[in-house]
């Protein structure tokens, strides 16, 4: 998901898409090491706040805190990938046994937490889904299954992304490394990478996104049409329900929104690299390039700061832990 990863991994030339100034490298750097710390502290903190709180500890949340944690994977193993493709190109820093299982688990773990968060996201529609739109009835993720389905996501997004760690491998060159994708060499001529990112991205990226935006619609529409009663006191606990649900709402399609926002670009370009570009991209795309990587990456603070910003609950449990 790095600049260098994906050109390589497409089969193009990372020194035709980004030629970097010192200016810009310093100012990516500055935004990756923000980046960096606001994910891993803001992610954590979700974490500890949900765990100290017991009034929080809802299937909701622990969807949130299921993202949280695999949005730590991002800072810890992305950020300095991007941060190493801006100063050293082309090069693979280590070797031998230990360079071949980075190469391999490094690609693996910045891809999963992606897959996760859709997966997460798709419930957490869902749960709202059944909470608003069918009150009475027993909500369809409930506090026991909650934990099968996180352990659902995170089995479905390594199995997804399996074919990586057989892909990718270190190739030497007089003076150099490379961490390369040899998709053919292992599965064959007739496979295709191509058709393994396109299927990817229709199945687990724009079919679940089309699904999030159809449950909260109705959502939005069933909301819109309940009846406000013109006796507040008398129907208070009612209200303060609907008001507890709306706030959650919007919540939850601030987190949606703000993954699509950051992860659609990336992909749309990747599409756009398959079919519409050869190995060079036009003049003056990488700058759309490069910006659609660290949106990608900024999606991992993004979320925690969303959770702050729409939840009292997470900022009174943050002032509860600073306490």
């Amino acid at each position: 998901m790095s600049e260098n990863v994906n050109t390589t991994m497409n089969g193009s030339h990372p020194s035709s898409w980004f030629n970097n100034s010192t200016a810009e490298q310093i100012g990516k750097t500055f935004l990756y090491c923000s980046i960096f710390l606001v994910s891993l502290a803001g992610n954590t903190l979700i974490g500890i706040i949900v765990y100290k709180t017991k009034t929080m500890r809802k299937p909701i949340n622990f969807l949130i805190v299921s993202m949280a944690m695999s949005d730590v994977l991002y800072p810890v193993f992305l950020i300095p990938m991007l941060i190493r493709g801006l100063f050293i190109k082309d090069s693979w820093l280590i070797g031998g046994p230990l360079g071949q299982a980075l190469c391999k688990l490094v690609f693996f773990l910045i891809y999963v937490p992606g897959l996760v968060s859709i997966q997460s996201l798709v419930l957490i529609a869902v749960d709202r889904f059944g909470a608003v739109v069918f009150p009475i009835r027993s909500p369809p993720i409930s506090s026991k299954l909650c934990p099968f389905f996180i352990l659902t996501t995170w089995i479905i997004a390594m199995a997804v992304f399996s074919p990586y760690l057989f892909v990718m491998k270190i190739i030497e060159h007089p003076g150099r490394l490379e961490c390369n994708m040899l998709w053919n060499e292992v599965f064959g001529e007739t496979s295709s990478f191509k058709s393994y990112f396109v299927t990817f991205s229709v199945v687990f990226i724009f079919i679940p996104l089309v699904l999030i935006a159809i449950l909260y619609i109705i959502i939005f529409l069933k909301l819109k049409s309940q009846k406000i009663p013109g006796e507040r006191s008398a129907n208070s606990e009612a209200e303060q329900r609907r008001q507890r649900e709306r706030n959650v709402l919007k919540m939850s399609i601030a987190i949606v929104l703000g993954f699509a926002i950051c992860w659609l670009p990336f992909f749309i370009i990747r599409l756009l690299d398959f079919f519409a570009f050869s190995d060079i991209m036009p003049s003056g795309f990488q700058y759309v390039n490069s910006f659609a990587v660290l949106m990608v990456s900024a999606n991992c603070a993004i979320n925690p700061c969303i959770c702050f910003i729409f939840s009292s609950n997470y900022r009174e449990g943050l002032k509860t832990l600073l306490r």
